[in-house]
């Protein structure tokens, strides 16, 4: 089960990456619009996923949450530039620094938590 989630709360980083960032810029809340910015990066942390075989030990920082990070931002940035969308300086970095936060931040919280819980003795 926790394989599985790993992977739906890295799906949800991202989803909540485009969301935040098409509202931001006021673009419109369209199906097509929203996956049109999506796929890209859900590509590229399919990738990642896959040669890190990530569902092996999704919640480890180091390599896996690095590793499925750069790929997730490497490769989104690579197929949007193949599809013709733009990748601003600007945006790369907002990118590389939310997407960092997001899939590195909830793989340290759940060390932490599973570090209390052996502390704690369960």
């Amino acid at each position: 089960m926790r394989k599985l989630l790993g992977g739906v709360v890295d799906f949800c980083c991202v989803l909540v990456f485009v969301a935040i960032g098409r509202a931001s810029h006021e673009e419109a809340a369209t199906v097509s619009g929203f996956l049109s910015t999506a796929w890209p990066f859900l590509v590229g942390l399919g990738a990642g996923w896959a040669l890190l075989r990530a569902w092996r030990r999704p919640e480890e920082v180091w390599p896996v949450g690095v590793g499925v990070w750069v790929s997730t931002v490497v490769l989104g940035m690579v197929l949007r530039v193949v599809a013709g969308q733009g990748t601003a300086l600007a945006f790369v970095i907002v990118a590389s620094v939310f997407l960092g936060a997001a899939l590195l931040g909830w793989r340290a919280g759940a060390r932490v938590v599973a570090a209390r819980k052996v502390s704690a003795g369960h």
